[in-house]
């Protein structure tokens, strides 16, 4: 224990806060594994291309005219033009990146996150400071590590809090890095941010709202504000995770972390999504389509529809006990139902935003055939999860036959990583409608380069993006 731990704390050891701040303010762009560097920038261009391709959805619209109406110093670059407050910044960016629920993700034996929810929050502050690119993906690789440890160790999900709840925590930590806040800053920043954060999983439960989409961003801009705070000198409640009603003893669950010695592994195990659908049903529209390619059955010929999964993604988006998945109206019940990907899956072979268009949501075909889709649980492919993702779609047709097939896990897992020209692919198909094919050009190499470039050339380009009525 150092000196100045001794001066804070007399002869206690460093809180969890101050040993995360030790950590965040610490780490280099060095300590940060090749594998670990090009899994970043593709998760940079991968959030991107999910942001650019949200810039249309309604909700943007209602975030962006309060924003606009709301006003605020304009320090930061909203993606799609104009600029803002860091943390206003970070909620319209921030739900841009995960509206379309196509962003990353981490899987861990606890619970699920989305590392790159924390992109809004680190960008607005390394812009803010006028970072280069290797010290904006050193604050990222951060926030991603930070949220994938704690995500790994407390089951929150299953004690009735929202996965923002970890996110904070691990934005403070980005966000300080961004800065270069000291370890005390930064440690209040942590100490704030989380004794801020608790959110419910009311939001992930049916009936789904848009602030599913949204409680990711609004933790983050929050967190980005507070974090600004700390930086000023306003100080936090050090003892917020292992004291008397902290984190710990809130969700009677303790994260036993070894930060000290904490690398950066858990960067290089992120899960990209190869489908617009919730993570644990990735493979579940992997193994549908490759029914579909290799039987070239009719839909209207499908009597019915089997599929078994692993508990996780019988819970989140089958039939658990966040609600049942048969009843799906709006984007939100969609992309979390097992019943409704098989379906549109089947019909129209491929599962991407144009799936979500509300007219294809409410479709004869697809409903119809939803309501014939079943979910179970199987023992076996629990136990294999989150090593693998398995899981058996049997399709029986109306003359008696049955096509089946068993998949591990699907092209993006963090066993399987997607290719980068995949990565680049999706990023185009997303970002076409509102970016032209030279400002794509441009965005992919800055992020594939991003080490070697600075932030404002970056922000500069996200500001480009213009939808096509705009």
């Amino acid at each position: 224990m150092s000196t100045q731990d001794t001066l804070k704390n007399g002869d206690r050891p460093p809180t969890v806060a101050q040993q995360i701040a030790r950590f965040a303010a610490s780490a280099t762009y060095g300590d940060i594994p090749e594998g670990g560097r090009q899994r970043l920038k593709t998760c940079v261009l991968d959030a991107i291309g999910c942001a650019i391709g949200a810039l249309e959805m309604e909700p943007m619209q209602i975030i962006r005219d309060q924003i606009d109406d709301f006003g605020g110093t304009e320090h930061c670059t909203l993606i799609g033009g104009g600029r803002s407050a860091p943390d206003r910044t970070a909620l319209y960016n921030g739900a841009l990146v995960g509206y379309l629920d196509f962003n990353d993700s981490y899987l861990g034996r606890n619970g699920t996150c989305h590392p790159s929810d924390n992109l809004a929050g680190v960008l607005a502050a390394a812009e803010y400071a006028d970072r280069t690119g290797s010290e904006l993906l050193t604050a990222l690789a951060v926030a991603y590590e930070v949220q994938c440890r704690l995500t790994e160790s407390l089951p929150i999900m299953k004690k009735g809090f929202d996965h923002s709840t970890l996110l904070t925590c691990a934005s403070a930590a980005g966000i300080s890095r961004a800065l270069g806040l000291d370890e005390e800053r930064t440690a209040n920043a942590i100490a704030i941010g989380c004794a801020s954060a608790l959110a419910l999983t009311a939001t992930q439960s049916y009936p789904l709202s848009q602030w599913k989409g949204l409680a990711a961003a609004r933790a983050v801009s929050m967190c980005t504000s507070t974090t600004f705070l700390a930086m000023r000198g306003i100080t936090g409640p050090m003892q917020v995770f292992e004291g008397r009603q902290g984190l710990f003893e809130t969700v009677n669950e303790e994260a036993d972390i070894d930060w000290e010695h904490a690398g950066f592994e858990h960067v290089a195990g992120i899960t990209l999504k190869k489908y617009d659908a919730e993570v644990h049903a990735q493979s579940v529209v992997a193994a549908t389509l490759a029914l579909r390619e290799r039987h070239a059955f009719s839909p209207a010929d499908v009597e019915a529809i089997d599929v078994e999964v692993f508990s996780a993604a019988c819970e989140i988006a089958g039939a658990g006990t966040w609600g049942g998945r048969r009843n799906v109206h709006t984007r939100e019940d969609a992309d979390h139902s097992i019943p409704y990907l098989a379906a549109v899956a089947i019909l129209d072979g491929q599962v991407q935003p144009a799936q979500y268009v509300r007219s294809r949501i409410l479709s004869r075909d697809v409903q119809d055939l939803l309501q014939r889709v079943s979910v179970h649980r199987r023992f076996e492919y629990t136990r294999r999860y989150p090593e693998e993702v398995p899981c058996r779609v049997a399709v029986e047709l109306r003359d008696g036959r049955t096509f089946s097939v068993e998949v591990q896990d699907f092209e993006g897992f963090h066993s399987r990583p997607m290719p980068l020209e995949n990565v680049v692919e999706k990023f185009r198909r997303l970002a076409s409608p509102c970016a032209s094919a030279e400002l794509q050009e441009r965005i992919i190499e800055t992020a594939v380069e991003l080490e070697g470039r600075t932030v404002a050339e970056l922000t500069g380009l996200l500001a480009r993006p213009c939808p096509p009525d705009s």
